[in-house]
């Protein structure tokens, strides 16, 4: 949620953590300008003290929906571990490997590990198919860049291709 509102506009999460200025002072040239903390008294301090209240209610939620540091560097080492061990499985579709695996990849990239494309397309073609689909594979390699291959043309032809082995 941090880099959702950040990416819309900074002032947002500036507001959350540090609080609103929303008390203007004249500059030299008459202008209204917003006050900086330094600039507020006593008085304006004590308006803006509401605001720590919404900064413990953001700690409190970001702990709530994505734990504490030792759960997050917990769930990465796990999902890490699957994506690491991920496979085919038996009777499963492309699209459904490919969904579960894009889950999978999601999640590591929202705890801040981010696989990058090329790696996923080489797991993919590499290590997750099974044995049985080596022709395609060495097809796939032989044809075409797998450094510049995109992920979702992989999945289109691994697609087509099963669609074609099915009586």
């Amino acid at each position: 949620m941090r880099d959702h509102i950040i990416g819309e506009d900074y002032e947002p999460w500036d507001i959350v953590t540090n609080g609103p200025l929303a008390t203007l002072k004249k500059n030299a040239e008459g202008e209204g300008v917003p006050m900086t903390r330094a600039d507020c008294t006593a008085e304006d301090l004590r308006k803006i003290q509401d605001c720590a209240t919404a900064k413990q209610i953001w700690d409190t939620l970001q702990v709530d929906h994505e734990g504490t540091t030792q759960v997050k560097r917990s769930r990465g080492t796990l999902l890490y571990s699957q994506y690491e061990n991920f496979a085919v499985k038996e009777g499963e579709t492309i699209q459904e490997m490919y969904t579960r695996f894009t889950t999978l990849t999601n999640e590591l990239k929202s705890l801040g590990m981010i696989i990058p494309k090329e790696e996923r397309v080489e797991k993919i073609l590499t290590r997750v198919l099974p044995i049985t689909w080596e022709s395609k594979i060495t097809a796939i390699q032989e044809s075409k860049n797998i450094a510049t291959l995109p992920l979702d043309e992989l999945i289109g032809n691994l697609t087509t291709y099963e669609l074609r082995r099915k009586p």
